[in-house]
């Protein structure tokens, strides 16, 4: 009777200690898919062109060798006009045309971007901006995709690694960057 007892109290106390370690993992794993965006964004002052500095491998650019470009522009709407160009490997140039809506009037750092209309919508959530919109962070919630952008299609190896830095914060893997290279 005594062995039993033994039993069902360590039954019981690992019972309790497997749902606080799965309670804490699922908190953990909830607070590491939050992804903070920037506080606000001025859409007038992003818009332009921007020059991709690195990003995640993605299938929709594995046609893109270089010169990887996005350029925005604020429609009548309210939306923003996309155009994204890079150029191949035979040097052929690729554009692809889109149109983002702003999913987070607050902050404008949340937008859902669409590049035909029965494709769905993608999430691009600007997460880090420079102060003077000289470069930016752009991911999505799920961290499959990353963008590094700057308004020139160089950055310098200290700018480079501190947004490296500043993707890890936000749970990326800077390891998996591929440099864009620019002409």
């Amino acid at each position: 009777m005594e062995i039993s007892r033994r039993w069902i109290t360590a039954g019981a106390g690992l019972g309790v200690g497997l749902a606080a370690a799965l309670a804490w993992r699922g908190a953990r794993r909830a607070h590491r898919d939050e992804l903070a965006t920037v506080a606000h964004v001025d859409l007038e002052r992003y818009a332009g062109r921007w020059f991709e500095i690195a990003r995640y491998p993605t299938p929709f650019q594995k046609r893109c060798a270089k010169n990887t470009t996005a350029e925005y522009a604020l429609r009548g709407d309210g939306r923003l006009r996309v155009e994204n160009r890079c150029t191949d490997a035979r040097g052929r140039s690729i554009v692809a045309r889109a149109s983002a809506r702003v999913v987070d009037r607050t902050s404008n750092a949340k937008l859902a971007v669409r590049f035909a209309p029965l494709v769905p919508e993608g999430d691009y959530w600007i997460v880090e901006l420079d102060r003077e919109y000289r470069y930016a962070l752009v991911g999505e919630p799920k961290r499959r995709f990353v963008w590094m952008l700057a308004r020139t299609p160089h950055l310098d190896d200290a700018t480079y690694r501190e947004l490296c830095e500043r993707l890890a914060a936000h749970g990326y893997d800077p390891a998996r960057l591929v440099r864009t290279p620019q002409d």
